[in-house]
Order: structure tokens, then sequence, then C-alpha cells
């Protein structure tokens, strides 16, 4: 009688142990992939501004038709990216294109005193400026959580469990090769 106890009590502990693991590694899944969403949320609302932004250059700057097109490319690549559910890489090469983009229409703006003093050119980067904060911060928790799940997919006792919740390791959000330096702007 007392066996039968004492195998009751190991079966319900690892039962309790493997609804625990399952859980766990599920509920940081769900994390990664809505701080993956919060970046989705903030390409995509760079992407909107950019269109204003463009529009008020446009006005001062009409004959820089290049710098815009390669603007409205690149905002494309971003829509593309987040709407069709890429990969992290793809995420990543298409904010870096945009980012790229964005320095050439700030280097147009450079070029004309009067809309640099623009209230509507001055909003719009300031909007701007603090999407890009939060974009880094969305970023930086999307890597934070696809750290932790990582980890416990890869430790023991929880990579013992990873299979069973279908969970695995994610990519990390990395900074496209080439964009540790900034672009070089030239017309």
């Amino acid at each position: 009688m007392i066996w039968f106890i004492v195998l009751l009590v190991i079966v319900i502990a690892l039962v309790l142990f493997a609804v625990t693991g399952f859980n766990r590694l599920r509920t940081q899944d769900i994390k990664a992939q809505e701080a993956l969403g919060g970046i989705d949320v903030q390409l995509t609302r760079r992407a909107d501004l950019v269109p204003n932004l463009v529009e008020t250059v446009k006005g001062y700057a009409a004959h820089e038709k290049g710098v815009f097109e390669e603007v409205t490319r690149a905002r494309a690549q971003v829509q593309a990216a987040t709407s069709a559910g890429g990969t992290v890489e793809q995420r990543a090469a298409a904010a870096e294109a945009l980012d790229t983009s964005l320095v050439h229409v700030n280097a147009v703006a450079e070029a004309y005193p009067e809309l640099k003093a623009s209230q509507n050119f001055l909003s719009l980067q300031e909007q701007l400026a603090s999407t890009e904060d939060q974009l880094a911060f969305a970023r930086q928790y999307y890597n934070d959580s696809v750290s932790t799940l990582n980890t416990s997919v890869a430790t023991i006792p929880w990579m013992w469990m990873a299979g069973m919740a279908g969970v695995g390791k994610r990519s990390f959000y990395e900074a496209p090769a080439g964009q540790s330096s900034p672009p070089q702007v030239t017309f």
C-alpha cells in the first residue's frame, strides 16, 4: 500500500512538472511573438510617418525625384515584411532600407534652411525620433524575450519539454550587415 502511495505521488509530481514546463515554454514563446509584433507596430508607424515627411520635403525640393522614389520603395519593403509575416531578417533588412532612405530625405532637408524651420517638418522629425526610440525599445524587448526563451529551450530540464510544447529557438533581431556605420549620402 505504501508503495502505491509513493508511486502515485511520483506520478503526480512528474505530471505537474510536465505541465509547468509546457506552460512556461509556451508562455515564453508567446511573449517572443508579442515582442516581434511590437517591432512590426513601430516599423509600420515609422513607415506611415514617412509619406508625410516626404510630402513636406517635396514642396521644397521637387527636383530630388530619386530620393523620393527610394523612400517609396523602402516603405513598400517594410509594409511587405511586416504584413506578410516575414522573417526577423527580412524585417531587419526592410528597416535598414527605410533608415537609409530617411538619411537621404534629411540630407535634402539640410539644403533648404526654410524647410528646416518649418513647424510641420520639425513636428514630423520629432515624431520620427520618438518612433525610433520606441522601435529601439521594441527590438530590445524582443531580443530579451528571445534570450529568455532560447535559454529555457537549451537548458535542463526545460529542453526535454520543448518538443512536446512545440517550441524551438528563435532568431535574435540583429542589425543587417553594414548598419554599424552611418550611411554615406551623396547626390
